[in-house]
């Protein structure tokens, strides 16, 4: 498919020193941004592997091909819908 994760700053924060441009993301994980504000989740890489999240990945390539500008993937779809593949795939997992 040929898609490319964009670059992730990871930094710790020291008290209010943090800025909020920098995002904060465990080892393992992605930030991603869904829905018409922006919600930003916080998912497993191993997501991308599940043909569910595969397909996303393929929309997210059509919209916005590699400029993501909130610093994580942005997902175009809503919140619902993100919510939803996003339960079926833990359901995956669990059984």
């Amino acid at each position: 498919m040929g898609f490319r994760l964009p670059a992730i700053r990871r930094t710790s924060f020291t008290g209010s020193q943090a800025s909020s441009k920098v995002v904060n993301v465990p080892k393992g994980y992605l930030a991603v941004y869904v829905g018409d504000k922006m919600k930003r989740f916080v998912i497993p890489k191993s997501y991308l592997n599940q043909a569910s999240f595969q397909n996303l990945l393929s929309q997210a390539e059509e919209e916005f091909g590699y400029d993501h500008p909130m610093g994580g993937l942005t997902i175009p779809c809503t919140e619902g819908v993100f919510l939803h593949i996003r339960s079926d795939i833990l359901y995956k997992v669990m059984i």
